[in-house]
């Protein structure tokens, strides 16, 4: 028996706006670092390449998220629309983490979605490079959670 997948509106054919309204949820959901949060957006077969990790459906979905939570620390994340066409949107993104023994990181990289006619995301390629920064070097210094919506994005900020 197939799980009942509820719409996640907007959904398609997304429009320049309503790809960046998606990209914001994606945004918020990911930042509030909750997995089931962020698994309830996609397809209960969703398929995902991050890096060299390759989960499919839901439950392999959430078990890699509740793995990078939880060596990627005081995460912080910023999603820019890249562009849009139909069921696909193409986003850039960055996100400040440290792991456990304190040291900073800043991930820089692309991601392209494909959703399916109810707004729920099937397929997540992720393509990201880690770079080590110091403290100073942070960027994003808001309150865990959802990035407020008078912080820079990544073009005002030059990355």
């Amino acid at each position: 028996m197939r799980t009942l997948e509820l719409a996640r509106p907007p959904i398609p054919p997304f429009s320049t706006e309503t790809a960046a309204t998606k990209v914001r949820m994606a945004e918020d959901a990911w930042n509030s670092r909750d997995p089931e949060r962020v698994t309830l957006a996609c397809t209960v077969d969703s398929r995902w390449r991050h890096r060299t990790e390759f989960p499919t459906g839901r439950a392999q979905i959430l078990q890699f998220l509740k793995h990078k939570w939880s060596t990627q620390l005081d995460y912080r994340l910023i999603k820019e629309l890249w562009t849009c066409a139909e069921n696909r949107i193409a986003v850039r993104f960055a996100c400040e983490f440290h792991d456990g023994a304190g040291h900073w990181f800043r991930s820089v990289g692309d991601e392209n979605w494909a959703f399916n006619a109810q707004g729920l995301m099937t397929l997540r390629y992720a393509s990201a490079d880690d770079q080590p920064i110091t403290p100073e070097q942070r960027q994003f210094h808001w309150r865990l959670g959802r990035r407020p919506d008078d912080h820079p994005g990544l073009s005002a900020l030059s990355l």
